[in-house]
């Protein structure tokens, strides 16, 4: 089985197990999770979620809400026992797998997963984003991951990613797995821009928050994995690009190289807000 292959059926099993009330609101239970998560016994799967829990504690996250204990009779053969339980929210599974074994390709497919729902929960979730326009979304995600970009930046020096050049290399990586195979030069090409027009500019609000994430979740692991050469800084951001277009996929979204090329630039839209501003 490839390593696609393995991510797919990985990310299908965590849907799988996905529960859903009348309400609509989504809950894992930590016993199937378990489970998937290849761990053998509950004490220390108990392990892991208690420093998820100190991390949701520590991010003045409401615990309880998002792990939900519970109990329920099992039956032993024997007779019953009362054993106990969580209902896990999205943001709870996510807390999950950051603390859970690293060196499991499980746990790693899960981070992405789940770090990626609760990001589109979140965008959803966000009244006041809800409410902004397209133009006003774009700009919004484009300056952030102009921020995030420079911290990727500072990661991936660290990483062995040194030069100019380096850094070209290794972001066209990223943009390989998250675009099937296609780098910065096919993308523009793809998208009928001019040399002079930033591939960035020219992504709607969705295709920015896909690489945003890719950035996100790039810095991230290579701190958590400890990278040291460029070589392994690219192969992770690309199997990073790659799992964020699997889950992508899973949920039913739109390959960004799909996504409609938008006819304003974010440079236009920051012109136009700034006439705005001074016209009032």
């Amino acid at each position: 089985m490839t390593n696609q292959e393995v991510i797919n059926q990985n990310h299908q099993t965590f849907e799988s197990i996905k529960k859903t009330v009348d309400t609509g609101n989504e809950y894992w239970l930590a016993r199937e999770l378990l489970v998937i998560l290849e761990y053998a016994q509950w004490r220390n799967f108990e392990e892991v979620i208690d420093k998820a829990k100190n991390a949701c504690k520590n991010s003045e996250q409401p615990v309880n809400s998002h792990f939900a204990e519970i109990s329920k009779m099992v039956n032993l053969g024997v007779g019953t026992r009362n054993i106990k339980d969580y209902k896990l929210s999205r943001y709870a599974c996510y807390l999950i797998v950051q603390n859970a074994d690293p060196a499991k390709a499980v746990v790693a497919n899960g981070q992405t997963y789940f770090a990626m729902q609760t990001r589109r929960q979140e965008l959803q979730d966000d009244t006041k984003f809800s409410q902004l326009s397209e133009d006003e979304r774009r700009l919004m995600l484009r300056n952030e991951l102009s921020e995030h970009n420079k911290s990727l930046v500072s990661v991936a020096k660290q990483s062995g990613v040194e030069t100019n050049l380096d850094y070209a290399i290794f972001q066209d990586h990223g943009y390989r797995g998250l675009y099937g195979g296609l780098g910065a030069k096919e993308i523009h090409l793809n998208k009928g821009l001019k040399k002079s027009h930033k591939i960035l500019d020219y992504m709607g609000s969705t295709e920015l928050a896909a690489n945003l994430f890719r950035a996100t979740q790039t810095e991230e692991k290579l701190r958590r994995d400890n990278v040291q050469s460029k070589t392994q800084a690219n192969r992770t951001h690309y199997e990073v690009g790659q799992k964020v277009r699997n889950t992508i996929k899973e949920i039913g979204g739109t390959m960004p190289e799909n996504l409609p090329t938008p006819e304003k630039s974010i440079r236009q839209i920051e012109r136009n807000k700034t006439k705005v501003i001074k016209g009032n």
